[in-house]
């Protein structure tokens, strides 16, 4: 029985390699992100402002190439809101070595790679810090207990912001779109769920009628608002990234794709690509008819999932959904060398480093027993 699978997981792989292997023409969206929301590996730490500053985009992008994505997911602002790429709206990352974001687009394309930007929609610690009346409560070294959540409503005054920022990364930078996280409504920890003034009025706003107060809000009222708030939100996404170039994918990233805040939702209609960041595939069967024509799926294999690529990936190819890592980067903004994944079986590594071992000899067409020789 045991051989009879491996065979059958060879011919899957010997079909994904004759479908299309040269990385961005692939069907099959093969990605990556080296993390930089986080520090270093161990940690499960928010990165400090400026942590990956010096990363060398020549070193990323050999280590991207070496693991065989088509896709590769960076950053236009992460989680600290601070930007990947010099000269922008936003203000870059304190001691950014080089035009990070720019490069890994010029060196990325002339490896026939997508290279794709990113977005935390609901949490920015640097807007929230400059902003305390329109945020419920943030710190830019992005503490715990306020950071680790959403704490931004979707008013106009933020939206501007982020309207201006999507504008401003598509244009300057060059990439091909980006992924947007964490599109979600406030969880109003910090106030023990008292709403913010600014969220009342944005309530107010949606609803066409007065916020009733925490405790006579109902449960539909606060169901609708918060559908048509995540509504305004993607709206103003859409029209930014797709004015400012038609053709820029925007990926999403859902750690619940059934959720009754987006499902059913215009933003599953139009967006690009479709990812459940849980990791499970039936996840993404439940919302197929929810979905557009032009929608891409993607399922996700990461350290908090702890969903096994090993078992999901061959289902996966063959119904043509994509697929996607990330792990926290290392030293000089990696991990080890692709070899070492490759030199040694799936099984003896733990964590992120097993999922990165399975995913290098999936994303380039070798079974899952492949030991390369040294």
């Amino acid at each position: 029985m045991r051989n009879l699978k491996q065979i059958v997981a060879i011919i899957i792989f010997a079909v994904f390699i004759t479908t299309g292997c040269n990385r961005s023409d692939d069907k099959i969206i093969k990605s990556f992100c080296l993390d930089f929301n986080w520090g270093k590996p161990g940690s499960w730490s928010a990165a400090e402002v400026g942590e990956w500053a010096e990363t060398n985009p020549e070193e990323q992008i050999k280590w991207y190439k070496d693991l065989g994505v088509n896709v590769i997911q960076t950053f236009c602002v992460s989680w600290n809101g601070y930007a990947w790429y010099k000269n922008g709206i936003v203000p870059e990352q304190p001691g950014l070595k080089y035009d990070y974001l720019p490069e890994m687009v010029r060196l990325g394309h002339k490896e026939n790679m997508k290279v794709m930007g990113y977005f935390t929609i609901g949490s920015n610690p640097r807007w929230g810090a400059l902003n305390p009346d329109y945020s419920y409560g943030s710190s830019p070294k992005l503490t715990p207990g306020l950071s680790h959540n959403c704490h931004i409503p979707y008013t106009n005054k933020y939206l501007a912001y982020l309207d201006s920022a999507i504008r401003d990364a598509v244009k300057k930078t060059g990439i091909d779109g980006f992924l947007i996280d964490w599109a979600w409504l406030p969880t109003r920890e910090s106030t023990n769920g008292k709403w913010i003034d600014c969220e009342k009025k944005l309530f107010e706003e949606l609803m066409k009628k007065p916020f009733p107060g925490e405790e006579k809000l109902s449960e539909a009222d606060n169901y609708e608002y918060s559908k048509l708030a995540i509504e305004k939100c993607w709206d103003v996404i859409h029209t930014a990234a797709k004015e400012t170039n038609p053709d820029c994918v925007i990926w999403l990233s859902c750690n619940d794709p059934k959720h009754p805040h987006v499902k059913n939702s215009r933003m599953f209609k139009e967006i690009d690509w479709l990812m459940n960041e849980a990791g499970d595939l039936e996840s993404l069967k439940a919302v197929e008819s929810m979905i557009g024509k032009q929608t891409k799926q993607i399922t996700c294999f990461a350290e908090w999932n702890k969903v096994d690529a090993k078992s999901i990936i061959p289902n996966a190819i063959k119904t043509g959904i994509g697929l996607y890592g990330f792990a926290q980067a290392g030293e000089h903004g990696l991990r080890q060398n692709i070899d070492h994944y490759l030199s040694l079986p799936i099984d003896s590594f733990k964590s992120d480093d097993r999922n990165i071992a399975t995913l290098a000899r999936a994303y380039n067409g070798f079974s899952f027993d492949y030991i390369k020789k040294k």
